[in-house]
């Protein structure tokens, strides 16, 4: 754990510990946002978007062509992958045209602001925290579910920032994942042949006919419920919620008697010391930095027609921002060089996630980061490798190498969940915590053997008390899958495991951190 002066530094400036936070160029924020941009505090309306954005850039710097104007757009005339058909056209412009009239979800100066800080993740001075969801569901929407999904990723951030003395990027896979790739376009049942599962803002999940059909009325569902979502999320981040003097009311009840909520409370109790003495030093409860947090909402670009209809161009800087989350990624199946997913966001401003399986060529990534992010920018680009533990040693050196040599500037972060996926002998998919945590470890091995920063872990978790995933300290075993296995996607960490697997990260930040140069065995 930190020393009492580290500790007090963390809560005071988390930067202090390692490197200050400081800006590259200014930025022009809205008024609002002068002084300390904030990620989650005020929905700003923007003007409609126009039908061109002009660009300078005709080819990458590594001979990729690009045209020399991206439009809103533009996708259409690309090859769409994993995109439903609907079957009224009609019916299907006229939600466009309403999600097109309505507000946007976030604002681009928030984009702007975690783009800034993950800039710093990628220099290995931040930490990014990715959580939330498999996939967002109608019928799981609820304030408590929210509630407590956003206090484990609190709580997990707490360990990370006492192990890394450093900043702790907060995005919840939230306010807007919902549509999910499918490997086949059609699912068969004792044969009966209907389209699969797309995600509850495509269709639903029953196995019926009329279920089954993609409804565009769901994707302005899917908009109001983002909203609300996101609303909630605004509101427990700056409304007291996320105050440091509660960080020992975050304990969830069922990890409360644990050893992961035995291992929080020490580590709440020690912040709780840290505040007294920070509180008769001067530095009151009521400071903005001890009252309010940045939590920032991503999802995956998936269903391009309703992305489309939440862009805007942003007054204060001309740009184009997919105002539906702050952070976008383009999936392992839509990340075509040439295809309609790459072509819609190289043109919105958003910062942008990759996914890289094991599958990903090094060259192919060097050229997909060059036609995205043509301007190198710092926190524009994270690469989200998912591989498996053995796959992650041997194949994301490539990858770092490639880009590296290449000059590219990105953050690096591991999503050790989609590539650990299992059926058990029930036949529930489900993912082991012992391969979890081993990608987990291979990932930091490796960037430690390459001189690398590891920026960052994407994981699919929830704050209810499920049993989805196996193993862990409470030791869920297969027999128990059934008894509370809610998800109707794919499995997820339940709090017990997301904090258990954030001591485990913590400690080798804090190693990392100290510099040992031992071998680390987690």
């Amino acid at each position: 754990m930190a020393s009492s002066k580290s500790l007090i530094q963390t809560l005071l400036n988390p930067a202090a510990a390692t490197k200050q936070w400081q800006h590259p160029k200014p930025h022009h924020y809205h008024h609002q946002h002068q002084h300390r941009p904030t990620s989650i505090k005020a929905i700003h309306a923007s003007e409609p978007s126009k039908p061109s954005n002009p660009t300078a850039i005709t080819t990458t710097g590594h001979g990729i062509p690009i045209p020399a104007r991206w439009t809103i757009d533009g996708w259409k005339e690309k090859k769409a992958l994993q995109m439903p058909e609907y079957p009224d056209q009609d019916e299907l412009e006229s939600v466009l045209r309403t999600l097109s009239s309505f507000p946007p979800i976030v604002f681009a100066g928030e984009a702007r602001s975690l783009e800034e800080r993950l800039g710093h993740a990628a220099m290995g001075d931040a930490f990014l925290l990715m959580g939330g969801d498999c996939a967002e569901s109608f019928k799981e929407f609820n304030a408590n579910n929210i509630r407590d999904t956003f206090r484990v990723i609190l709580q997990m951030s707490v360990v990370l920032m006492f192990g890394a003395q450093m900043p702790i990027i907060k995005v919840g896979r939230m306010a807007g994942q919902f549509a999910k790739p499918r490997s086949d376009p059609f699912e068969e049942r004792n044969g009966v042949k209907l389209p699969s599962y797309r995600g509850d803002n495509v269709n639903g999940d029953a196995f019926e006919e009329k279920e089954r059909i993609p409804d565009p009325q769901r994707m302005v569902r899917a908009y109001c419920q983002s909203v609300a979502t996101l609303n909630l999320l605004r509101a427990f981040a700056t409304g007291g919620y996320a105050a440091m003097q509660r960080v020992a009311q975050w304990n969830l009840d069922f990890t409360e008697h644990s050893e992961q909520g035995d291992r929080y409370r020490e580590l709440a109790h020690r912040v709780d010391e840290a505040l007294g003495f920070m509180a008769a030093a001067g530095l009151t409860a009521e400071h903005p930095i001890m009252t309010t947090t940045d939590f920032w909402t991503s999802h995956e670009c998936l269903l391009l027609p309703y992305e489309q209809a939440l862009t805007r161009e942003d007054s204060t800087s001309g740009l184009y921002y997919d105002c539906s989350a702050h952070m976008l990624w383009v999936g392992e199946r839509t990340r075509q060089l040439d295809g309609a997913h790459v072509e819609f966001l190289r043109g919105v401003a958003n910062p942008l996630g990759i996914k890289a399986s094991d599958r990903m060529d090094p060259n192919e990534l060097v050229k997909l980061i060059d036609i995205l992010n043509p301007q190198n920018k710092p926190g524009r680009i994270t690469v989200i490798a998912r591989m498996g533990a053995e796959n992650m040693r041997v194949k994301l050196s490539h990858l770092i190498r490639a880009v590296r040599s290449a000059g590219q500037i990105v953050t690096w972060v591991s999503d050790p969940m989609h590539g650990n996926t299992i059926k058990a002998p029930c036949g529930l998919k489900t993912r082991s915590f012992d391969a979890i945590r081993a990608e987990v470890r291979a990932f930091f091995d490796v960037h430690d053997q390459e001189g690398s920063y590891p920026g960052g872990v994407h994981l699919e978790m929830t704050g209810q008390n499920v049993t989805e995933c196996v193993g862990g300290s409470r030791t869920i075993t297969f027999n128990d899958l059934s008894s509370r296995y809610h998800t109707h996607c794919d499995p997820r960490l339940n709090a017990s495991q997301s904090l258990e697997l954030a001591f485990i990260i913590a400690e080798r930040l804090r190693r990392r951190r100290l510099g040992a140069r031992q071998s680390v065995r987690f």
